[in-house]
């Protein structure tokens, strides 16, 4: 069964006609050149956008899935994050659990494995940007949902925690998860089993990332021209 599919999903001025599949058990990336659309996909797939056209959690329309069954398959993890009051980082990362009955059940494991249990109790207001989006990270990661989907998760990190992240994405691959994010390093999304490359609100390839990311797409995409041996190196 497919984990998120989508049938001619369009935002005016954002998005034309998407449609594509993304099955469970993946590690998929969704790359394109700034404004290309990435964002507005990944939310439309979420349900956080109106979009017309159809999405579907594992066969089903996302229109018939009630709000908890919602928050209990799918974790979102934002672009941008802003945090206007100073609740801790562990009361944040505890939302993750509303839709379970607050049960508090992985909070804890989710703090340790983005590094976050010495600022548990540090306001999230007081934070660096990267140490915000662990913890957004980390929230994701307590659902337990089997559907993740970051929109560049990996931007405000460093090395350690993005390599981290990385791994941990594989992880949720490994028992079965989908793991959808946007990402601009053209380099690791040959680490990902699928890549779906969008520009200016159109789909226009998605598959294995050998298959996808070749000489001529780049040149026509992103503008930029590559040499695929000994590794990806891109140059204008």
């Amino acid at each position: 069964m497919n984990a998120l599919t989508a049938h001619h999903l369009m935002v005016p001025g954002r998005l034309r006609d998407v449609s594509l599949r993304l099955g469970p058990g993946r590690l998929i990336g969704l790359v394109g050149p700034n404004g290309s659309g990435k964002s507005t996909l990944l939310q439309a797939l979420a349900g956080l956008l109106p979009a017309e056209g159809e999405v579907a959690w594992n066969g089903q329309p996302l229109g018939g899935i009630p709000i908890f069954d919602r928050a209990r398959q799918l974790a979102w993890v934002p672009q941008e994050v802003q945090f206007e009051f100073g609740f801790s980082v562990r009361s944040v990362v505890a939302q993750g659990r509303y839709a379970h009955g607050d049960d508090g059940a992985g909070v804890d494991e989710a703090l340790a494995r983005m590094d976050l249990t010495t600022l548990a109790e540090r306001p999230v207001n007081r934070l660096s940007g990267g140490e915000r989006h662990r913890v957004l990270l980390a929230r994701a990661l307590a659902t337990d949902a089997p559907i993740q989907v970051w929109d560049e998760p990996l931007a405000a990190l460093d090395v350690r925690h993005a390599l981290q992240t990385l791994a941990l994405a594989h992880e949720r691959r490994a028992t079965g998860g989908t793991v959808v994010m946007s990402l601009h390093d053209l380099r690791l999304a040959h680490r990902l089993d699928e890549v779906v490359v969008l520009h200016e609100g159109a789909l226009v390839a998605h598959g294995a990332p050998a298959d996808v990311l070749t000489p001529s797409l780049l040149r026509e995409v992103f503008g930029v021209q590559a040499c695929q041996e000994p590794g990806l190196t891109l140059f204008l």
